[in-house]
């Protein structure tokens, strides 16, 4: 029987295109999104060549524990087990510190990190049986802060410490967990919101001065979960193109 990768935020960006390059080398997948008229599209494509029966799509809001249970339930039973878990749904909003309210910041927190803890724990037992693998995808936003990110730089920061946990008390069961941090991606969304001024600031901000892509990005993901990467657990990787570490004036000095 293959391997399974179970996706959570399957139906676009980052998370579709890390479970077409999961099928791409031999995994069936479990697609997991609460839009699910987008899910339907995305699996629908996805099993064309692929075969349907490798790709099994479940409608589930991760921040609900009663749904979560019930999912990872479904794919146990329906795929056989979990090997590898994709915690990468996730949603933004953003404003001022002083203009956040509670109500934006909770919706923010439920998804980005009630999720990942709600997935990964209940994914557990099956994790135990594969002895596989965890990863939980922050945001460069949660290694440095970002005008207007509040909620969502805080609640990826959450998630990297959240992910040393995982690896700490996980580790004698086998289970590795890491975290991808990525930094700006060519999305069909980011370029649509991105203004001119927005992306070229981004682009003299990244010492190879450029987005990265969806695929760039599931690329790492799915390196995390193989035996290539059977020693590393515990660690957070920002796929961005070196923009972490760039320092405060860097564009200026590049002239």
């Amino acid at each position: 029987m293959p391997e399974t990768a179970l996706v959570t935020g399957a139906a676009r960006g980052i998370g579709l295109a890390t479970a077409g390059l999961f099928l791409e080398r031999g995994w069936q997948i479990a697609m997991i999104d609460r839009d699910a008229e987008a899910l339907d599209r995305a699996a629908e494509d996805l099993a064309t060549g692929n075969g349907p029966e490798r790709v099994l799509p479940l409608v589930c809001d991760v921040s609900r524990p009663d749904q979560v249970t019930g999912m990872i339930a479904e794919v146990r039973d329906r795929l056989g087990g979990i090997d590898a878990l994709i915690n990468n749904a996730g949603v933004a909003e953003f404003g001022p510190v002083e203009e956040t309210g509670f109500a934006q910041w909770r919706r923010v927190m439920e998804t980005n990190l009630d999720g990942v803890f709600l997935c990964s724990q209940a994914a557990i037992p099956a994790l135990k049986e594969s002895r596989g693998a965890i990863v939980n995808i922050a945001s460069i936003s949660g290694l440095r802060a970002s005008t207007l990110r509040v909620a969502y730089g805080t609640s990826k920061a959450a998630v990297c410490h959240l992910t040393q946990q995982q690896a700490v008390e996980l580790g004698e069961y086998g289970i590795r967990a890491n975290c991808v941090a990525p930094g700006p991606v060519r999305t069909r969304l980011a370029m649509a919101v991105h203004t001119p001024e927005i992306i070229a600031a981004y682009h003299d901000a990244i010492p190879l001065n450029r987005y990265g892509t969806e695929r760039e990005i599931a690329s790492v993901i799915v390196f995390l979960c193989s035996e290539e990467a059977s020693y590393v657990t515990g660690q957070t990787i920002a796929v961005d193109g070196g923009f972490e570490c760039t320092g405060v004036g860097l564009p200026a000095l590049r002239g």
